[in-house]
Order: C-alpha cells, then structure tokens, then sequence
C-alpha cells in the first residue's frame, strides 16, 4: 500500500532528477508544465501500476482484516508525515523563488529603464527633426531643386534671381558664424553660482605644525627677496651695490626703468627655468643659510605634544600680531587717528596731484626714478648708519614708528581713565559735604561693573572699593576649593578680580546681586601666595595660582589661568602694599 501511495504521488517528474534546487521547477509537487513530454510516461506506469495494485490487493484479502487494519493505519501515519515533509520543501522552494524573483526586480531596474528609453526616444526625435530641417534647407538652396518654369513662361526679372542669392549667401554666411562661434556664444549664458560648503578639519597637533611649516616655506622667497634689497641698499656688497646703482641711475636717465624691471623678472624666470631642470645657480647677494629640518616624530608623549601646541601656537600668535599691527596702522593712518603724521600723507598726495598735472609725464617719471635710486642706494645707506639722523629726518620712518595700533590706543584710554577716576575721588572727598550727584554714581557703575552687574552690589563690598585698572575686565579662571567634596563645588568657573583690599571671584553660575557662590577674601588674611602647577604632567610652570588662607585646610587654587604672570604679580604687589601698610600701622607686630 504505501509503495502504491508513493507511486501515486510522485507520477510528475522526480525531485532526485533536479541537481539543484535552483533548476527546480516552479510548479507544486503534482503540477508539472511540459504535460505533452509526460503524458506517455504516464501511460506506462499506470498500467504498471494498476497490475501491481491487483496483486497487493489479491494478497491482502488473503491475508485477513485483522493485518489489513494494522497495516492501514500505519501506513496513513507515514503517509502524512511524508505529506507534511514534501508540504515544507514545496513553501520553502515556493520562498526562494519569490526571494529571487525581487532580487532580479531590483537588480534590473525597470523604472529608471523606462525614463532612459524615454529620453533616448525624445533626443532621438529632436535630432531626426533637426536632420529634416537641415535636409529641407539644403534642398531649398541647391539650385537643383528649383521648380523648371514652363517654356510658355517669360524668364523671371533679374532683380529677383539677385535677391534670392543674397538670401542664401547670407543665410549661409549666419549658419558659418553659429557653426564657428556657437559654441563661445553658449558659454556666455547666466547661470546661478553653486555655492561649495569646504568641511573643516578637525584640530590636530600634526596638522597644524605641518600647515606652520608650509606658511614658513612658502614665505621664503618673499623673505629672501627682502633680505637681498636691504643688503643691497645698505652695502653689504660694495661691488653689487656699485654696479647696481651705476646700472639703475643710467636706466632711468634713459627712462628705461621700465624695461629694465621686465627684463630683470624674465630673466629670474629664466634662472629659475634651468634650476628646475638641475642647474645649480645660485643668485643672490646674501649667502641663504639653510635651516636644519628636523623629522617629523609618529610616536609623541602627551607632553610632547602638548609642548608642540604651545609652540605653534605661539608662532601663530606673534605672526597675527605682526600682521594686525602692519593693517591697524595703515588704517589709523587714513582715518586721522594721529592728525600731525596724517596731515604729512595729505600735504604729500597734494604734490603729487599737482606735479601729475602741471608736469609732464616723461619729465616727471625721470624726477621720480631718480629721487627713487638715490633714496634706496644713498639716503638709506646714510639714514641706517646714523639712527639719530633717521630718528630726525626720516619722515616714511617717523611716520610708521609714531602710528598707534588699535591695542595701544585702548591702553592710552585705560591709562587717561585711570588717571581721572582718582582725581574725581579726590574733589568728592574734599567737599563731603556736599551730596553726592546722580551722574557721579552712574559713572561708578558704569567704570565699574562685572559680567553680572555693579561690582560692589555683586560682591556686597563698598563703593570705595573697585578693581584694579590691571583687571578691571577680570581674568578668566577656574577656583579649586580642594577642602570641598562635591563636584559643583570643587570647580567652579568664573573671573577674578583684585581690589585695594579684596581678592573677588565671581562665579559664572551665580545670579546677579546673590553672592552664596562668590568668593571675597580678604588680602590681609591671606597667609601664602605661589605660583601653582595644577597637572604635574603638563609642560612649562603651569597655569595657576594658590591662595592660603587660616579659614581652609588646604590652598584654594585659581587654575586654567591664560595672563597668570601678571595676574601673580599684581595680586602678589597688592598683597606686599597692605601688609607694609598694616606693619607700618602697628609696629609691635
């Protein structure tokens, strides 16, 4: 029976003859597609099959029901298990095929085809109109295809065979130029700018001394240059100097200036040309002194570093100086900061615009190329060997050393501002008397005041007492309080600020006109004042300063400080002041 039953099941095409599970068919266990290939395969076996079911049955009804029963049942048990296992193979071969199916969906890409072949279709009518029209003028001005006129006709006037030659020729002529200049035409048209957003670069130590040395390299030639005209103007090369001033002042009595500037650069190129090409040539009056270049190091320590960051750091920090100092000047020259060196620039413009306009151009370029070669070659040469003469008669050179940079300018405020302040406490305190004005007041508030507000509502001190002129902007630091637990309290951000008799810290956290997070001590209870190195791993002497007091345990520290020198030595002069004044006050202690 249960031969009979797996005959019947598997009369399509067996799974053992599919080597793969890919070649499988996509049809149920008991569909199958090629039916004219199987139908006579099927014939066969059910006669086969047939003669063999007779013979089971034949034996079976010999052998008695009670077997028949047995064998029934345990055949319809295995017969289902079966039927559930070809059941799971089937749904599993059933998801692979969808799995595939969607993957070469995908993979094909039948929309983004579609809009191709769309667009494939629109060109390819757009040129097969534009070959029609090419096809219809070309056929219009060959004389070949004019329409014969009838011999009964009269021949056309001549005036009207001129015209229409003309209209060929310039219709010709148009489709040349297009032909020609079409193309430059197009690149004229206006389109909107696309705007690039550069990404920034993280920081790093390696990043940032590489870009240092490229700066420096790439101010080389711009230095060396500037090295070869002061040596040549101050002599270093009595020969050089004398055949370049000999050469120059004949060039400009010529008035070959000009020239001779143009055929000093091409011939720099030219040098420069064939040191490229492996010429050694060396051009130069002042002999270069090649620098050593150290290797760049992979494996650097934290102190290291951290040493290279300040190093840079500080290179970058003088060169912005110099910079900002050469464009502040140049500003505050035209915007008459200083009238009486102002007032040279404008006098001196006057004159040229006169001379430019009363002298002739030829005559006034010898006056200038002439004044030029004595100034650079001899007046120069004398004014740098004489400073007191330069200090005198040098007007450029009197006129750049006097110009004020915007830095100097606020330090001349402070120091007028400072002086003022104690004259007017001066005058309020000879007529005590008298009440005092509203506006004296708000001028103390406003010379006076922290990032919160009024100094002395801040911190709950006097109105005598204000900070020094040195801080009065406060230095920016962080207060350690080492005798406390908890983070908040530990460290605390915030500015510091030194008064005649008080050392202010306000915090950054603190509202204004509470003073639960300030911290006010007294510069006579101070007990010890150091310089203070927070992170021994660190470089240099540190960023810090320590404050012993008899009321903590252990010094309060104000770290992270950027001016901590001159924070120390004010605090350390203030504190040096009171304690004089208190020794001097009472003598027994």
């Amino acid at each position: 029976m249960r031969k009979h039953l797996d005959r019947i099941r598997f009369r399509g095409q067996r799974r053992d003859e599919f080597q793969d599970l890919a070649e499988s068919p996509n049809t149920s266990d008991t569909e199958c597609t090629e039916e004219m290939l199987i139908k006579p395969r099927v014939s066969l076996r059910d006669s086969e099959e047939l003669r063999e079911a007779e013979g089971e049955q034949q034996s079976d009804a010999q052998a008695g029901p009670g077997s028949f029963s047995a064998a029934l049942q345990d055949d319809s048990r295995t017969d289902l298990n079966e039927v559930k296992g070809h059941l799971e193979i089937a749904l599993l071969e059933k998801h692979f095929l969808q799995e595939e199916l969607r993957k070469l969906k995908e993979e094909s890409n039948v929309d983004s085809l579609r809009q191709e072949l769309e667009r494939e279709r629109s060109r390819n009518s757009e040129l097969e109109q534009k070959i029609n029209d090419i096809l219809r003028s070309s056929l219009e001005d060959s004389p070949s295809q004019t329409p014969k006129v009838p011999p009964t006709q009269p021949p056309p006037p001549a005036v009207s065979s001129t015209e229409k030659q003309k209209d060929t020729l310039s219709d010709s002529f148009l489709k040349w130029l297009y032909n020609r200049f079409g193309v430059y035409i197009e690149d004229f048209r206006f389109q909107p700018e696309e705007q690039t957003v550069e990404t920034e670069e993280p920081l790093s130590a390696k990043r940032l001394t590489e870009n240092m040395r490229r700066l420096k390299r790439g101010f080389k030639p711009v230095t060396n240059f500037m090295r070869n005209l002061s040596a040549l103007s101050s002599w270093y090369s009595v020969y050089t100097s004398a055949i370049a001033f000999i050469v120059y002042m004949y060039a400009a009595w010529h008035g070959w200036v000009i020239p001779m500037f143009l055929f000093l650069a091409i011939l720099r190129l030219s040098l420069n040309y064939l040191i490229a090409r492996g010429w050694r040539i060396q051009w130069s009056i002042v002999p270069e002194v090649s620098e050593p270049v150290e290797p760049p190091k992979e494996d650097l320590t934290v102190s290291e570093k951290f040493q290279l960051v300040l190093d840079v750091a500080q290179k970058a920090q003088n060169l912005f100086g110099k910079m900002s100092n050469i464009l502040e000047k140049i500003k505050n020259l035209f915007i008459w900061v200083q009238p009486e060196l102002t007032q040279k620039l404008y006098v001196g413009l006057w004159v040229a615009f006169i001379s430019s306009c009363l002298l002739p151009y030829k005559l006034l370029g010898f006056i200038i190329g002439v004044y030029a070669g004595i100034k650079f070659f001899i007046i120069d040469f004398i004014f740098k060997s004489c400073p007191k003469l330069r200090q005198r008669y040098d007007t450029p050179f009197i006129v750049w050393t006097n110009l004020p940079t915007d830095l100097q300018l606020k330090e001349r405020s402070n120091t007028t501002l400072s002086r003022r302040v104690p004259a007017a406490v001066g005058r309020g305190s000879f007529g005590a008397a008298a009440p005092l004005g509203v506006s004296r007041d708000d001028d103390d508030r406003r010379s006076y005041s922290t990032k919160r507000g009024a100094f002395h509502d801040v911190f709950n001190l006097p109105e005598s007492e204000h900070p020094l002129t040195v801080c009065e902007n406060g230095w920016r630091c962080c207060l350690i309080n080492r005798d406390r637990k908890t983070p908040t309290d530990y460290i605390r951000n915030g500015y510091l600020y030194v008064t005649e008799n008080h050392l202010c810290f306000e915090s950054s956290s603190s509202r204004s006109g509470s003073s639960k997070r300030n911290k006010v001590i007294k510069l006579t209870d101070i007990t010890d004042i150091q310089k203070y190195k927070v992170l021994s791993v660190l470089p240099g002497s540190g960023m810090g300063i320590s404050i012993a007091t008899p009321s903590t345990q252990k010094p309060m520290v104000f770290g992270a400080m950027i001016h901590r020198d001159e924070a120390f030595e004010a605090i350390n002069t203030q504190y040096m002041k009171i304690n004089t004044m208190a020794t001097a006050t009472n003598p027994e202690t």
